[in-house]
């Protein structure tokens, strides 16, 4: 087939690079010429692990290209994705200028029968927009098809070669053909492709990111209770995640969810019950719990060290809101920061692929180190945000020989309680006991 994909960001560039890799035309259009270039030139302008090695083959064999003109991209298209931003407004509310502007552009363009995608997370009802900005401007005939994407940050490829499900909204059964035969490959192994109308598939992805930032939350708040009366919330969440009807995935707490899509998605989704004069009550807490959650390996900091923050120094270990990407979007480590400096510390981070996107949004505010063994230079204490796989199995003997004092405030809960004790650190982590050096009070842990 014949594919042009609108918008080359996180999803947009994903989906047109794996959608050549089944043997499809494809051609993604951007504004943004300098960065257009840059693809043309070979360069991927994200990190996605394993999203190189497509993007090359891909160029390489003449079935993934890029421009800047949108009318040389839908030319022969029959099928456009729209994989455009969708930022939060001031309300919260998704903003969809730039899908109902493009919508619009096409409306003009188009010059034969096309299937037009809605691949952005927009509110329910964004389908019947794009179809009006389209008919403002266009005779020629069109499907609007609503097709979500799932991808997880990290694992992005894999999740399009091989989805759990796919979720497609069309009333059209000519569309509906062409969708169904588009995403044949992908589920060759008998994943459903779920047909369903528009409204109900954009509401989809809305309540499946709401309910895992939901999961997230529910699970922060138990490890804070976990603190409070002296239970291991590792224990807990084996506990509860060996019942199927819960699942092992988002149970381990943490500093809160960040990225681009949890934070903006249930704000929407918020918003969008607002709009129709319903409470949702739920959303609204997780919002407001997630918020504090972001602060609180801040706040362990600052009652260890007596609120005398001002002066100290902090190595901090991640920056990205996940491992394995470069995305710093709403990352929690962005707020602790803000936090540290305001109170007058200062901080050296590291992280394996964030650093550059948080250096272009904060400057030097802070210090950025080369290594994680860097960062720890005469600091005060660690700060551990994201689990990235290199932070898992450290040298302590190295740590502590770094470190001003041995002191781990650890946000991902990385490390055995044992393990730290018979090091001899302070470690605090998320909904377990608090590890002292002496290992002499009823807050060491015997283990986890």
């Amino acid at each position: 087939m014949k594919i042009a994909v609108v918008g080359t960001g996180y999803v947009g560039l994903v989906t047109g690079t794996c959608l050549a890799e089944t043997g499809n035309q494809v051609i993604c259009v951007d504004i943004n010429a300098e960065k257009v270039k840059m693809m043309q030139d070979g360069k991927l302008p994200i990190y996605e692990p394993g999203l190189d090695i497509l993007f090359h083959r891909n160029i390489g064999q003449g079935r993934l290209h890029f421009t800047t003109n949108l009318g040389e991209a839908i030319e022969e298209a029959q099928i456009i994705f729209l994989a455009l931003p969708t930022p939060p407004g001031g309300d919260g509310s998704a903003d969809l200028s730039y899908v109902l502007g493009a919508a619009k552009d096409i409306g003009k363009l188009i010059k034969d029968y096309k299937v037009v995608v809605t691949k952005s997370t927009v509110p329910v009802g964004t389908a019947d927009k794009v179809r009006a900005a389209m008919d403002s401007q266009t005779k020629v005939p069109f499907d609007v098809v609503s097709n979500p994407e799932f991808l997880r940050e990290g694992v992005a490829v894999e999740d399009f070669m091989k989805p759990d499900r796919v979720v497609i909204g069309t009333t059209s059964e000519r569309a509906r053909k062409i969708m169904g035969e588009l995403y044949a490959p992908y589920v060759r192994q008998g994943n459903p492709v779920i047909f369903m109308d528009e409204r109900s598939s954009e509401l989809t992805k809305y309540a499946a990111n709401s309910f895992l930032a939901t999961k997230i939350t529910f699970m922060n708040e138990v490890a804070n209770l976990c603190e409070l009366v002296g239970a291991d919330v590792d224990m807990v969440r084996k506990g509860i995640g060996s019942d199927e009807r819960i699942g092992r995935r988002f149970l381990f707490p943490g500093v809160g969810y960040g990225g681009s899509c949890f934070p903006k998605d249930v704000q929407a989704l918020v918003k969008s019950a607002d709009e129709n004069q319903y409470n949702f009550k739920i959303l609204n807490s997780v919002i407001e719990v997630n918020e504090t959650q972001k602060k609180i390996l801040f706040e362990k900091v600052k009652k260890y060290f007596d609120g005398e923050l001002a002066g100290k120094k902090f190595a901090l270990w991640g920056l990205a809101f996940k491992p394995e990407t470069d995305d710093v979007r709403e990352a929690p480590a962005l707020y602790i920061i803000d936090e540290l400096i305001n109170a007058g510390a200062t901080v050296t981070a590291f992280d394996p692929e964030g650093m550059d996107n948080v250096r272009k949004m904060i400057g030097t505010k802070i210090s950025y180190a080369a290594d994680p063994y860097s960062a720890l230079h005469n600091a005060d204490a660690l700060l551990i945000v994201t689990e990235w796989s290199l932070f898992r199995n450290p040298d302590f003997d190295q740590v502590a020989k770094l470190l001003k004092n041995k002191v781990i405030f650890d946000g991902r809960n990385l490390y055995d309680l044992q393990k730290m004790l018979d090091c001899g650190f302070y470690y605090n982590s998320i909904g377990r006991k608090i590890v002292t050096k002496e290992g002499a009070d009823e807050n060491v842990a015997s283990g986890s």
